[in-house]
């Protein structure tokens, strides 16, 4: 039990950053859809575009062409903690913020344990 509890506590955020183990990766449009919470208004923010865009994928089973599946951002709570991770500094550079938030980029999320970085792909 103990080393079940110390695998939650990693996967929370609460483990030591060498924990931070690279799990996988997937792709996604941020089309104009994924600009706007379900019950339509605008969002304000490149972390919540991307939430929401997982949030289409698996809570509404709308994706975009170019959008790909994960395992890790199927439940609303895995999606909010996906938005706190975004929120930190690391997850991505301003360009990068700048052109999820103002446009419809496909980016690449990597997922680590402990955190994520995003980057465009085009």
């Amino acid at each position: 039990m103990a080393a079940s509890l110390a695998g939650a506590a990693i996967f929370a955020g609460l483990g030591p950053s060498a924990a931070d183990t690279y799990l996988g990766s997937y792709q996604a449009r941020m089309s104009p859809r994924d600009h706007h919470a379900s019950d339509g208004y605008p969002l304000d923010t490149a972390a919540q575009i991307v939430r929401q865009d997982r949030a289409n994928w698996h809570r509404f089973g709308r994706g975009d062409a170019e959008d790909e599946g994960d395992r890790w951002f199927r439940s609303a709570d895995s999606r909010a903690r996906l938005e706190r991770m975004l929120n930190r500094g690391a997850a991505m550079n301003e360009a990068t913020r700048s052109a999820i938030l103002h446009g419809t980029p496909v980016i690449q999320v990597d997922v680590y344990r402990d955190s994520v970085r995003v980057e465009i792909v085009y």
